[in-house]
């Protein structure tokens, strides 16, 4: 059957009667048919004719924004992902973008967790936002897998870690402890003690975690903006061009190890590589070189973003 074309009215009339009545009011083929006295065949082809010409637009709606199913199933297949979402979501308030896809990555958090989980959270702006979007969560144990990096609105990670636990009502495994300290010695004692020590010996049952990726350059991680300039470029020189809760990446994805890490309180890079499911939630175009790193090292499974960085993302992928 030809697509619908303005030459013929007619059929392009009966064919939006036929989507109206299929899509909107839920009435079957059959029953269709017999309404409009055409057989169950045509209205089939009628409603492919809607859908290939662009009459019927399919889009799966999400609470504040529409989930782009094609684009997220392109990212899933060009980077070998188990879950994408990409998100129409308006990028030029960056505030508000960050917002939205932390609310998302709750939705998106609610249709992947199961009972039989265990769920390990790190720091990130974005994920401040994820627990506002939260209704429901099984009672799985919830592990803090970082430190904190003061954020400016004066929101902290256990606040989230609580959030999230009280949604679900499973224990909460968290420790109050910055991310970065002055020294090695501090950050060693720190490790010591015995809720810190309790929540990393869980880590290695950890089998899913949300988590955010920063670029490494100013204002594109909450990281980079903790360190001070000498610091930022000696890591720099290093080829890192990306981190997620605390690791740093090279431009091959991988763990690059630095003279900061010892100061740090987080979880290995070695160790979070062995996470069943890392879910990564990431905004903003400048940052497709550190989000096509961390795709392109393995280390994560799952993508969360919007449209305009996942069409760049699939821009740079292998043809």
């Amino acid at each position: 059957m030809a697509g619908l074309s303005a030459d013929r009215p007619s059929e392009v009339v009966l064919a939006a009667r036929v989507a109206r009545q299929f899509y909107l009011e839920g009435v079957s083929k059959v029953d269709i048919a017999d309404r409009l006295g055409i057989s169950r065949f045509r209205v089939a082809r009628l409603l492919d004719s809607a859908r290939e010409t662009g009459m019927v637009r399919i889009e799966i709606g999400l609470p504040g924004g529409t989930l782009d199913a094609g684009l997220s199933a392109e990212l899933c297949s060009a980077f070998g992902l188990k879950q994408a979402f990409a998100f129409n979501f308006p990028d030029q308030d960056e505030p508000s973008l960050r917002r939205r896809l932390g609310e998302a990555a709750g939705h998106a958090l609610m249709d992947i967790v199961t009972p039989g989980d265990v769920l390990g959270m790190s720091w990130s702006r974005s994920l401040s936002e994820l627990a506002a979007a939260l209704t429901r969560m099984p009672p799985c144990p919830i592990v803090q897998l970082t430190g904190a990096v003061p954020p400016p609105d004066g929101r902290d990670l256990l606040d989230l870690v609580r959030s999230v636990a009280r949604i679900g009502g499973g224990p909460a495994h968290v420790f109050y402890a910055p991310m970065i300290v002055d020294d090695a010695e501090t950050a060693a004692a720190i490790r010591r003690q015995a809720d810190v020590a309790g929540a990393f010996a869980l880590v290695p049952s950890v089998t899913i975690t949300m988590l955010a990726i920063g670029a490494w350059a100013p204002g594109l991680s909450t990281i980079y903006d903790a360190f001070n300039a000498s610091e930022r470029d000696a890591i720099a020189r290093l080829g890192v061009c990306a981190e997620m809760a605390g690791v740093f990446l090279g431009e091959d994805g991988r763990p690059v190890e630095t003279a900061l890490d010892s100061r740090m309180i987080v979880t290995p890079g070695s160790a979070l590589a062995k996470i069943p499911c890392v879910i990564a939630l990431a905004y903003g175009v400048s940052k497709s070189v550190a989000v096509r790193a961390a795709l392109r090292g393995g280390m994560i499974h799952g993508l969360v973003t919007h449209a305009s960085l996942a069409r760049a993302l699939l821009g740079q992928a292998p043809s």
